[in-house]
């Protein structure tokens, strides 16, 4: 076991970057014609085909949060923190026939147009800022501080710094092609990153195997883990008792058993699906049978993700209870690092690819989607009302750079304190503080016409307050446990709401507000906005499609429950 790369793993990671850069450039090239196109820029000029639209939603959502942090949450939990990926192909199942039939049929091209033509231009613009902010210093600086330090461990542990410029340059070199260039080049980063992630898994189990004498034999492998670690393959956490554990305990504030089902999943996955120009702009300019067709195309695609991102996180945990993996450098979010290591020369690089890919493909993809807000919704609409084409294209790669640069800085003494609480739970419970009201806000948008703009503001507003309060406050000011919430020990001295649980009291209470205010308030009809029933159709097609994950998700959990 080494934590270093040899010749034969930089040229396969070389050739990778080769592939991934020429690839982005013929593109590019081909599209130098529409070179000045804002439409073309930031939205592909409406071309993606359905596999494209697909692979670079899964290449964008899957980045070092998964590979590093999903990994890490593997190690300590289990199989339970799959049901993220498989409820989120549910999502995915309702983005695809509600949600995206919404926006399409109102020419939607980014979240905060959708927010001015549903309210009214003062919550655009606030929601606008807020996701600028939230997209740089949060979602880019958490993918690109895991990444760094996960090929940080690989190469010896003195390179992090280089690393982070590194993956923020190749990121800049694709990004300032457009949404085409960015889209396309996903097919094969997501290519690279299902094979290299499978690979490793591979690896790991076989390795399980030799170290606990059953053969070098992958499916042995598997069933050694289910034999060393039984907790580890059941999707509920069970509620804690007098007698628990303190790891049970941070267990089940990580991930609470049912009630994870009944609350936070939900709104984590449909908020980050459906309300999320980071995810949503791939489908934004195709007709809506490509659009629904890549949606639940990457809706399959995420049900194989755990077995690529989780499973290593528990081998390494069985590996590392059985004194086989001595240590983990950064603790469980070290789980998949800890793996590559055991790769054989060349597979290592490859692995390796596979992680770039996906952390460049998700900084990719989400500094394109910080350049098409502010450039469509701030710049254009209050610095420079009356612009042509190449000025907003121009003002687009300008915003990529400094979204990046920001990033970089932000990141580089981990200013955010990312590293100390687990990468994946970071994001989770932090993105959670907003996620109550934004969802509730596009949810009432969507489906209630009765919803006014300022029940629109006051939610977003309640949906923070009140996330702010369950898990920062509730358990000093109210006690320990009440008729709404049970608080447990966090090991850090303090208190705690598991957090899925917070955002599901921050929702219902702010739904609550929303309606309430939408009713005293005067009646609305926002006749710039429509919504037709017979768009919710779904063809023969789409519907196998669906019908197929759901049971593939039911033969999942019953293996697992």
């Amino acid at each position: 076991m080494t934590n270093s790369l040899a010749t034969t793993d930089y040229v396969v990671f070389i050739v990778y970057f080769l592939v991934v850069s020429l690839y982005g450039y013929s593109i590019y090239h081909k599209r130098q014609r529409n070179e000045h196109d804002a439409k073309a820029f930031f939205l592909a000029e409406g071309t993606l085909t359905w596999w494209a639209i697909g692979a670079s939603l899964i290449a964008s959502n899957i980045s070092a949060e998964q590979f590093i942090g999903m990994s890490g949450e593997g190690f300590f939990l289990g199989v339970a923190v799959a049901a993220y990926e498989w409820i989120a192909a549910i999502a995915l199942i309702i983005v695809a026939v509600w949600f995206i039939p919404v926006y399409l049929k109102n020419k939607i091209y980014t979240m905060p147009q959708f927010l001015k033509t549903r309210y009214n231009e003062s919550v655009a613009l606030i929601m606008a800022i807020f996701w600028l902010f939230l997209y740089v210093f949060v979602n880019l600086t958490s993918i690109l501080y895991l990444g760094a330090v996960a090929i940080n461990g690989l190469t010896g542990g003195e390179y992090l710094h280089v690393i982070m410029i590194g993956l923020a340059v190749f990121a800049l070199f694709i990004s300032l092609g457009g949404m085409k260039v960015v889209a396309y080049t996903d097919v094969i980063q997501v290519a690279v990153l299902i094979f290299g992630g499978l690979v490793t898994t591979y690896i790991a189990l076989t390795v399980v195997g030799e170290k606990y004498g059953v053969g070098s034999n992958a499916i042995a492998g598997f069933k050694v883990l289910m034999d060393q670690a039984p907790d580890h393959f059941k999707m509920i956490i069970p509620r804690p008792t007098a007698t628990s554990t303190q790891n049970e305990i941070s267990k089940y504030l990580t991930f609470p058993g049912l009630a994870s089902y009944l609350a936070g999943i939900w709104i984590i996955n449909l908020n980050y699906w459906g309300c999320n120009q980071y995810i949503t702009q791939r489908a934004l300019g195709a007709d809506l049978h490509t659009a629904r067709t890549g949606i639940l195309f990457a809706g399959l695609l995420k049900l194989m993700m755990p077995l690529i991102v989780m499973l290593p996180g528990i081998a390494a945990y069985v590996l590392y209870k059985g004194g086989h993996l001595p240590q983990l450098i950064g603790g469980k979010d070290g789980a998949y690092s800890a793996v590559l290591t055991f790769l054989p020369t060349g597979l290592k690089g490859l692995s390796v690819a596979a992680l770039t890919a996906a952390i460049v493909a998700s900084l990719a993809g989400k500094v394109n989607s910080i350049s098409t807000i502010f450039t469509l919704d701030v710049y254009s609409k209050y610095f420079q009302k009356e612009t042509d084409q190449k000025s907003l294209v121009y003002v687009g790669r300008v915003t990529v750079v400094i979204g990046l640069v920001l990033a970089v800085l932000f990141t580089w003494n981990d200013l955010l304190g990312i590293g100390g609480v687990g990468g994946f739970t970071y994001i989770q419970k932090y993105t959670g503080f907003i996620s109550p009201g934004v969802f509730a806000m596009f949810f009432l948008g969507m489906f209630w016409k009765r919803t006014t703009g300022a029940a629109a503001i006051a939610g977003v507003l309640a949906g923070f307050l009140f996330s702010v309060f369950f898990n920062e406050l509730a358990p000093g000011l109210l006690g320990h446990e009440t008729i709404l919430y049970t608080a447990y020990p966090n090991g850090s001295g303090g208190w705690e709401i598991p957090f899925h649980i917070c955002m599901g009291l921050s929702f219902a209470f702010t739904m609550v507000i929303m309606i309430a205010m939408s009713y005293a308030g005067p009646k609305v009809n926002p006749k710039a906005f429509e919504l037709d029933k017979s768009m919710f159709n779904v063809k023969p097609s789409t519907l196998a499609l669906i019908i197929l994950t759901l049971l593939i998700i039911t033969a999942l959990y019953v293996k697992f429950w």
